[in-house]
């Protein structure tokens, strides 16, 4: 059961009373926005067993900790706004967004927004790297907290399970680009229409705004990445030069622009040159949204 349940009655364990004590003990606006993530977690539309996950291994406890933090820094640090979140259906669907930033808090804001604002709240299915399903105790971490390789089958059962998956077709071309390349689209893949089309699920394409001068990227090795095995390796303003700390983002303004439900129609398995345009017309929808959002925004941190 979720955190706050008390069904049957049953003696709580010692850490209970640690966790309420503790939670006493957070300011008020703490309290009241983790009551908000507690709220969304009890809501979401998946399927779990008696021991608390579903089919993929999710696990609302398991996120908890996760979405508290999340949603601390769409809040209070990041000041996120959800622009056209109710557009977001019910129901298996595909968010297609730009990404940027060298960190993936995009994809943590976005997902925050999903659980926060959207009607029913979600659970966003991110589909992470290759690499990341070899990486000791973060690739079960992963899952717990809703997260999956993105191979073409694990997005194929989500989906089919009527799943929200998440995916950034530029991939790391987009996350760890230059600085000097802010808010310029990098090539779409196709495997995200593919599975639109094989699963006849619609695609809501959002522009985020804000992700791009979060750590202005100077330059990333490419040689040294490849040797740690990584899929970059990016230099930034902060990074390497001060450390651990040199990770640390600057706290400008999020702006999340979800645009109307996209569909297509076609096979998952058509040729590149009937998929191209349906990739395309994604594509434009979220340089719109992106335009759209840079005219209206007044400065980064505002």
């Amino acid at each position: 059961m979720f955190a706050g349940s008390t069904e049957g009655r049953r003696p709580r364990p010692p850490g209970g009373w640690l966790s309420d004590l503790a939670g006493a003990a957070l300011p008020l606006a703490l309290r009241d926005l983790f009551d908000r993530v507690d709220a969304g977690l009890s809501r979401l539309p998946n399927r779990l067993n008696a021991f608390g996950f579903d089919p993929f291994g999710f696990s609302p406890a398991g996120l908890r900790p996760a979405a508290q933090l999340g949603a601390v820094l769409y809040r209070h640090y990041f000041r996120a706004e959800a622009h056209g979140i109710a557009a977001v259906p019910s129901g298996r669907v595909l968010i297609i967004a730009n990404h940027a930033g060298q960190l993936p808090l995009d994809a943590m804001m976005l997902a925050t927004a999903l659980l926060l604002e959207a009607e029913p709240p979600r659970l966003a299915r991110g589909m992470a790297e290759y690499w990341v399903s070899h990486l000791p105790w973060i690739s079960i971490g992963a899952a717990r907290t809703g997260a999956m390789v993105g191979t073409p089958e694990n997005c194929t059962r989500m989906l089919e399970n009527d799943e929200c998956v998440l995916a950034f077709p530029e991939g790391v071309r987009g996350l760890n680009k230059p600085f000097r390349e802010r808010y310029r689209l990098q090539r779409f893949g196709l495997g995200f229409m593919r599975l639109a089309l094989a699963t006849k699920t619609p695609v809501v394409p959002v522009g985020i705004v804000g992700s791009e001068e979060q750590q202005p990227g100077l330059a990333n090795l490419a040689g040294l990445a490849k040797a740690l095995r990584m899929p970059a390796f990016p230099l930034t303003l902060g990074f390497p030069w001060l450390g651990p700390l040199g990770l640390l983002p600057l706290p400008v303004k999020y702006h999340l622009h979800f645009g109307e439900p996209m569909e297509f129609s076609g096979n998952g398995d058509d040729e590149d040159r009937l998929v191209q345009p349906k990739v395309q017309r994604v594509r434009r929808e979220i340089e719109r949204l992106l335009q759209r959002g840079l005219a209206q925004r007044s400065g980064i941190f505002r």
